[in-house]
């Protein structure tokens, strides 16, 4: 007879995981949130299997800040093999195309103006965006050709970091909404040489850096006690303006109602949210000197 499940909790907070090759973001997710043996989770941007580095994922009452780290800025370092196009444009696709041409430095270092600023770019046939109501990947699953329209993004930075006779590594900085994989593809077609990633490693997203990240096996280590690496709620609003307000103000905004902002604290509109005491309390919209909550945080302050 099974031991009965022990009772889910209530958990509040990030934790910066450094996912491991080879799983899901949903896998790691899964395992990280029976570790905290948590009620509610989920994670800001999606890695591949093939993808190591950070996967923020939220617990609790952080859930609701999702959108806000999710469409911040992104930092990733990969590996460009070239000579071959897959059809996923990684190494976990089949072989499309192969060519005996390899670029010297200099060629790589001439195209790469191309792909920085706010390009087109269209994404990987194997990706998640909805086709018809069904998942792109999906479609490439079955056999059917999948055309996906070009979309606008920006890639403030991209690097070489280093350069082989059959590979080189990047680091790019860009907006939400890029494709690594794409850039490696379109790399290896302007190059005439073709390519696709063999590694890659996201650094950042949004306000979390690689330095805040925790692999999963020091979670998963025997003694390990994983509330050590939770961080706050906050943690995923900090490249919002924060107003401070006061007890009654806070419990104005706890009920749905807006707050007038005065003196210095009402110098800006767009998204901000309200904290009291350290405490996140709503955010939402400023507009004329006022805060119109749209969520609020149900935690103690």
């Amino acid at each position: 007879m099974n031991a009965p499940r022990s009772k889910r909790i209530d958990v509040d907070g990030w934790l910066i995981l450094d996912k491991p090759q080879g799983i899901t973001s949903t896998q790691a997710v899964s395992r990280v949130k029976r570790l905290f043996n948590a009620k509610k989770a989920g994670h800001a941007g999606t890695l591949d299997p093939l993808a190591t580095g950070i996967l923020p994922i939220a617990f609790g009452e952080a859930t609701k800040t999702v959108p806000f780290v999710q469409d911040g800025k992104k930092a990733y370092l990969f590996t460009v093999s070239w000579g071959v196009e897959t059809d996923s444009d990684d190494a976990e696709g089949s072989v499309v195309k192969t060519s005996e041409m390899r670029p010297e430095r200099a060629a790589i270092q001439a195209i790469m103006d191309r792909f920085t600023g706010t390009i087109m770019q269209v994404p990987p046939s194997y990706s998640a965006i909805k086709v018809n109501g069904e998942r792109a990947y999906d479609i490439a699953r079955d056999g059917e050709k999948v055309e996906l329209a070009a979309r606008e993004i920006t890639i403030d930075s991209l690097e070489l970091m280093e350069f082989g006779p059959d590979h080189a590594v990047f680091e790019a900085r860009c907006g939400k909404g890029t494709y690594v994989r794409a850039i490696a593809r379109d790399m290896g077609r302007a190059l005439g040489c073709l390519g696709h990633v063999t590694a890659l490693r996201r650094t950042r997203v949004g306000p979390f850096e690689i330095s805040d990240a925790v692999p999963l096996e020091a979670l998963e280590a025997e003694g390990a006690n994983p509330a050590d690496f939770l961080l706050t709620v906050e943690a995923g609003l900090t490249e919002l303006p924060c107003v401070v307000v006061d007890r009654n103000g806070a419990a104005r905004l706890r009920r749905g109602q807006s707050l007038i902002l005065r003196g210095r604290d009402a110098p800006f509109d767009g998204i901000a949210y309200a904290a009291c005491g350290g405490v996140p309390i709503a955010f939402g919209q400023v507009e004329g000197g006022e805060l119109n909550p749209s969520r609020v945080f149900n935690l103690p302050f």
